[in-house]
């Protein structure tokens, strides 16, 4: 089945397509996040911070709480900036299914109150809402980098923008506009909410394009991108 993975791109949050297999696919979609990002996913920025050779031990899913397992590799080396981004990046990870909502930590089978140098307080199992500082204020969670999309496309995901309106652009393989407009999440203003949008574009020419997640500027109107999403787009 489909699952997706995060990775950072620039030092925000960043999904990407994985096929696992059931029924471990929550053990599934962490183990291929360990393996970090595709040359094709890395060629268009993105990155991970967890330190190679981190591998997974295990996983258990109790009342919504994912208690996850990490070899000692996991807390090697970085500042805070990079020891919050590999707890983030988990933590979506195993939240993108609808049976888990936080996670607890372990390493080496070792609860873990505090990670690593900079002691990044895990006292308690962790959510997305704890990371919202490392997520775009628009987070596309579909199509996702690589997909291949079809007019009709379904756009979803959430965001935190000002009055929770934004724009969706979608750029076929000659540059051009093949749609652009706007979205309204469920929140906004400080306060995350979520979106579902569908879209109808009329591209010039098929090939590699890109759906870009931007908002306007309320002082001067410049668009200020959050979001870009490589894909192939057809006619």
């Amino acid at each position: 089945m489909r699952a997706s993975v995060y990775f950072l791109h620039g030092e925000k949050i960043s999904p990407a397509p994985r096929s696992v297999t059931p029924p471990a696919t929550t053990a599934g979609a962490l183990r291929a996040l360990m393996a970090g990002p595709s040359r094709y996913e890395r060629d268009h920025g993105r990155a991970t911070a967890i330190p190679s050779g981190t591998t997974l031990r295990s996983v258990a899913v109790h009342r919504h709480v994912a208690t996850v397992d990490l070899s000692g590799r996991y807390d090697d080396g970085g500042g805070s900036l990079s020891m919050r981004a590999r707890l983030a990046q988990v933590v979506f990870t195993a939240t993108r299914f609808p049976s888990i909502e936080k996670v607890r930590f372990e390493l080496d089978g070792k609860p873990v109150t505090a990670f690593g140098g900079e002691g990044v307080v895990l006292n308690r199992p962790v959510g997305r809402g704890d990371f919202e500082d490392l997520a775009p204020q628009i987070l596309v969670e579909s199509p996702l980098i690589g997909d291949t999309v079809r007019t009709p496309v379904r756009v979803w995901g959430s965001a935190n923008t000002f009055e929770a309106t934004f724009r969706l652009r979608i750029t076929d393989a000659a540059g051009h506009a093949a749609a652009d407009v706007y979205a309204t999440a469920t929140s906004g203003s400080g306060t995350r909410g979520t979106f579902d949008v569908t879209i109808p574009y009329k591209a010039t020419r098929s090939g590699a394009g890109r759906l870009t997640a931007y908002w306007n500027s309320p002082e001067d109107g410049h668009a200020v991108i959050e979001d870009t999403v490589p894909l192939t787009v057809t006619r």
